[in-house]
């Protein structure tokens, strides 16, 4: 007891003694720990001690000094925030817990501790960031290791013909070394090996590459925009720069991007099923529930939130570190193609067996003969040695023309040719978040697309403005009574979502933030009707909000005057229905006057009026309400009757986009219907599509043409699959009403690509074949419907993707073509070859090599064709359209005979005609072949154009592989003579050679005039089986 009490008093002393430069509960911690940690060192060296004074009969359980077990939890902190650390906050946020935040003062108090403010938010400078990026982390999630380019390698390895090969290799290698010895006996199965390493290596290179392209994609599809204030200036940052201490905007449709707390919000709800699984939307206010959650959804609403914990140190983040953004998405194309690859590949086995058999028959049958002219197989009189080597030949051959005949370039085309169009797609404004819609986007038929910001600019000004039904001029706002403008200040700069910003020097101008509709709203109050946003503020409290979204078409705010103790709503939106709201309306000198019948149709009149000059009309509301009434309106949702007071309407003029007219004709030229679907009434959408092309301008509302969304949804199912075709324009629309159209066009068969901005639009996107959500104005719930981003906006992308789409399909093609013309020649060659003179004219290795070059070069060369106008002239490819048509099975057979007769008349008369030794004929053979595949490439790069050396020199990767290729052919033939079993050719031999290939251009052109019929020739011969392989 005594050593307790003296230890308890060391510890005590060396607690006060420790040098304190700082007086902060952070170095308090610090000193504390030091000295537990010091007394325990003690007390265990006093124990020691006292087990070595009483030797080996010592028993601690005996003693009678009790030993305390000590858990430190040392939490570091960080000088500049000593109130509070990391853990505590991320603690707060996950248990949820009220009590615990009203310990740490409110939010105010957390903001305090983080120094923060609630208002200005938080410094925003480098020096302020790198200290809170060293106190609570970044805002960056632990990915998980992506593949290396090892486990590509391994997964090449995994392919049975490969290991196969890699047998025979192995076998060959170690009889030609046993028969031949060392130096000469390892050219063979060396040569295999080799062979079989460069596909391997070729291969496993571009699978790494395309790989790396694709996380590079997914890193860029996660880097959201948020609204932050920093100084006091609310400013867009990216997802990954937010610190813990940032004040981040939340709107309808974003995604909470970090965990936080409430400072102030109204009706705002979130969605947080993506967390607990719970479907039911969350309420988030500051009695109750003021937590954010990071990773859930805004779905109506809005507020500000403290940022409390970011990156790993939120739930979100350890859920995040562990997806990868390695997907193995098979598009339809890849599983139509796999299926044509299984089919061919077996077609290949089935030639392979029969090859193998042959030629083991017609060795041990004694058929064959060496190179002196000798039988190779003679009973006994054969060693073992040499009947397992040449089994071991023959076996490689046949599993060699398996290798060649599978299409196993098929997905490697597919997958370059969509890492290419996803990388240029990028580059032209559209991102894409799901492979298949990369090739869906050829096919589609009809385009739903949104009129604001889309076709429109989204720059919108004030440029008319009516009080009552008053116009009022720019220079005449000084004539409107005070009593109205103060109304106007109210329903302007408190019924909104944006914010004024001005900084406190004198120079600086006004900024305005917000959605474009609003910040023109707000401009034009501050501008020309002198509105102090701040003051406003100053002078009223916000009992209610009803936040704005595409169903209601209208937003409002109840509020509490200070000064005088009355209570006002305030309602703004689509001024049609804004209008029928109104009993009376206001006049210039501020008199509240009846609104009769003839009045309402001046006020229809001004509106269609905007509507003609293409402007969008918004009408203002105002009404003084008792408590009663107050109450009531925020306890059922602040619903409005007929009896408020009408203050005004604003046009906003909002430009087309310049080319949109041309973009238009694109599409109608490429028979892509166009569908204008808005919001607007029917009057703007009419002017807006006539302007952009969409309607003619002398096209009439009678001729279906021209619909409102609640008329197309009112009528029967049979009047709306009738009628959807004929419509060209949906005004007033709900997201629903939009996700009608988009059903009704399914089911008449076409391919739909649909475009969405808001959170309500989410259905339709994902319902559409292609959901196409917008970089700028659209929400994060819409990006994450949708299969493409279309970063600018613009409908000119949305055509651009449309030709990209297109391009991908018709690269496929192209391919497809390519590598069944090498497919079809090297089966015919090698079996009739094989029956006939008992061998294959071409070796293992000059075959992986022709595969080498057909697969993977090959498919570099022709899946990074960039998109052509002729492109846009065609007709969208059908859903069942077979992929391989008549047109390229006519340029594939003329060329696959062409090859096969050229072929078979080298093996079996060559050295006659040439006059020529065997080696030299088998040389001969196998860079005809290769030439033929070379030349043929050419004519590869047009299933219809004659001309196939239009824009060669713009796709200078073609240009390159080719080149590379005849390099390596005259490699191979030259230099390479052990390694690819050849003789070296003389100039006329090459000659010979080139011209043979040669002649496939004119055979290509000319068989480009033979027309061909549309339907697909196995329906003629009514081969079920033929055109389910090759659909």
């Amino acid at each position: 007891m005594m050593f307790q009490a003296n230890l308890h008093c060391l510890c005590m002393n060396i607690a006060i003694d420790l040098p304190a430069k700082h007086n902060i509960s952070s170095q308090k911690r610090w000193h504390l720990a030091f000295a537990t940690i010091f007394c325990s060192r003690a007390f265990k060296t006093k124990t020691t001690s006292t087990k070595a004074l009483h030797g080996a009969a010592y028993n601690p359980r005996k003693a009678r000094v009790s030993i305390d077990r000590i858990a430190i939890d040392v939490v570091q902190g960080h000088a500049l925030f000593s109130g509070i650390d990391q853990s505590s906050l991320a603690k707060l946020v996950k248990d949820k817990s009220v009590e615990k935040l009203s310990n740490f003062g409110g939010v105010q108090g957390v903001a305090a501790s983080l120094k923060s403010d609630t208002t200005k938010g938080t410094n925003g400078d480098p020096e302020d960031v790198a200290h809170r990026h060293e106190a609570f982390g970044t805002n960056t999630y632990r990915k998980p290791p992506t593949k290396s380019f090892f486990i590509f390698v391994w997964e090449s390895f995994k392919d049975p013909t490969i290991i196969i090969l890699l047998l025979c290799a192995a076998l060959s290698l170690g009889f030609g070394i046993k028969e031949h010895g060392p130096k000469e006996g390892w050219y063979n199965g060396g040569s295999i090996f080799v062979a079989v390493f460069l596909v391997i290596a070729v291969s496993s290179i571009s699978n790494f590459r395309q790989n790396r392209q694709f996380d590079k994609l997914f890193k860029v599809s996660k880097n959201i925009p948020v609204e932050a204030v920093r100084k006091g200036r609310r400013q867009q940052i990216s997802i990954f720069e937010i610190v813990v201490g940032d004040v981040i905007f939340l709107k309808i449709g974003d995604q909470i991007p970090a965990d936080g707390i409430l400072i102030e919000g109204q009706s705002l709800q979130v969605d947080e099923s993506s967390m607990t699984g719970e479907s039911d939307h969350v309420e988030i206010n500051l009695s109750q529930n003021p937590f954010l959650i990071s990773g859930t959804k805004v779905t109506d609403g809005y507020g500000m939130m403290l940022v409390t914990s970011v990156g790993m140190n939120t739930t979100w983040g350890e859920m995040m570190s562990t997806i990868s953004g390695d997907s193995n998405e098979q598009t339809p194309l890849q599983e139509r193609l796999n299926k044509l690859t299984s089919s061919i590949g077996k077609v290949g086995l089935l030639v392979a067996f029969l090859v193998l058999v042959v030629l083991l028959i017609r060795y041990f049958t004694g058929t064959t003969k060496d190179e002196n002219g000798n039988k190779e197989f003679n009973g006994s009189k054969t060693s073992s040695d040499d009947v397992i080597n040449a089994v071991v030949g023959i076996v490689a051959a046949a599993v060699t023309i398996v290798v060649v005949a599978i299409p196993e370039g098929l997905p490697l085309a597919v997958t370059l040719t969509l890492a290419y169009s996803m990388k240029r797609m990028m580059a032209d404004q559209a991102m894409v978040r799901k492979l298949s819609a990369c090739e869906t986007m050829g096919s589609a038929t009809t385009i739903c697309t949104d009129k604001t910001g889309t076709l429109t600019l989204n720059k919108m000004t004030v440029t008319k403005f009516f009080l009552g039904k008053e116009h009022v001029k720019a220079e005449s706002h000084t004539s409107i009574s005070s009593k109205i403008l103060e109304l106007f200040h109210q329903g302007v700069g408190l019924n909104t979502t944006g914010s004024v910003f001005k900084s406190s020097d004198p120079c600086s101008s006004f900024e305005f933030s917000g959605s474009p509709t609003e910040k023109a709203i707000l401009s034009w109050a501050v501008m020309e009707l002198n509105m102090d946003m701040d003051q406003v503020k100053r002078n009223c409290n916000i009992l209610h909000v009803e936040a704005f979204n595409s169903e209601k078409k209208k937003s409002g705010v109840l509020i509490k005057n200070i000064s005088d103790g009355t209570i006002h709503a305030h309602w703004k939106g689509a001024a049609e229905m804004i209008s029928k709201m109104c009993s009376h309306y206001y006049d210039l000198e501020g008199n509240v006057r009846h609104l009769k019948e003839s009045d309402k149709e001046e006020c229809d009149r001004i509106i269609e009026g905007m509507a003609a000059s293409i402007l969008r009309c918004i009408a203002f509301a105002h009404k003084q309400v008792s408590e009663a009434e107050s109450g009531n309106e925020q306890k059922h949702g602040n619903t409005p009757d007929n009896s408020f007071v009408l203050l005004g309407f604003v046009g906003l003029k909002d430009p087309c986009r310049p080319g949109i007219k041309k973009a238009m004709e694109d599409c109608q030229n490429a028979s892509v219907n166009i569908k204008m679907v808005t919001g607007d009434n029917v009057f703007t959408a009419k002017a807006i599509a006539a302007e952009c092309g969409i309607l003619h301008p002398n096209q009439e509302v009678d001729d279906g043409a021209v619909i409102e969304g609640e008329e197309f949804h009112n009528l029967t199912d049979e009047l709306q699959m009738e009628r959807v075709e004929k419509i060209r324009v949906m005004a007033r629309s709900s997201p629903f009403d939009k996700l009608l159209m988009v059903q009704c066009l399914r089911r008449k068969g076409h391919v739909v690509a649909v475009t969405g901005d808001g959170t309500n639009d989410a259905p339709a996107l994902k319902e559409a074949d292609i959901g196409l959500s917008m970089g700028i104005q659209g929400t994060e719930v819409a990006k994450e419907s949708s299969d493409i981003v279309i970063l600018d906006d613009n409908f000119s992308s949305i055509v651009t993707v449309l030709k990209w789409g297109r391009c991908v399909y018709n690269n496929i093609q192209k391919f497809i073509q390519f590598q069944l013309t090498v497919n079809v020649v090297a089966l015919v060659i090698n079996f009739v070859v094989a029956v006939s003179a008992g061998e294959v004219p071409l070796t293992a290795v000059q075959l992986l090599w022709v595969n080498l070059i057909m697969d993977t070069l090959g498919a570099l060369a022709l899946a990074t064709e960039k998109p052509t106008e002729e492109l846009m002239k065609k007709k969208p490819v059908g859903r069942t359209e077979p992929l391989i048509t008549n047109v390229m099975w006519r340029n594939l057979m003329a060329q696959a005979l062409y090859q096969i007769v050229v072929l078979l008349t080298l093996q079996f008369k060559g050295e006659s005609i040439f006059g020529v030794n065997k080696m030299v004929n088998d040389t001969l053979i196998f860079n005809t072949f290769v030439l033929c595949q070379v030349f043929n490439e050419f004519n590869a790069r047009s299933l219809e154009k004659k001309n196939v050396f239009e824009g060669i020199y713009k796709n200078k990767l073609f240009v390159a592989i080719i080149g590379i290729t005849l390099v390596l052919q005259v490699v191979m033939v030259e230099f390479l003579k052990k390694f690819a079993n050849t003789e070296r050719l003389n100039w006329s031999q090459w000659g010979i050679c080139i011209g043979f290939a040669a002649a496939s251009w004119p055979i290509g052109w000319v068989v480009k005039y033979i027309t061909v019929p549309e339907r697909p020739i196995f329906n003629y011969l009514r081969l079920n089986y033929l055109k389910a392989l090759f659909k």
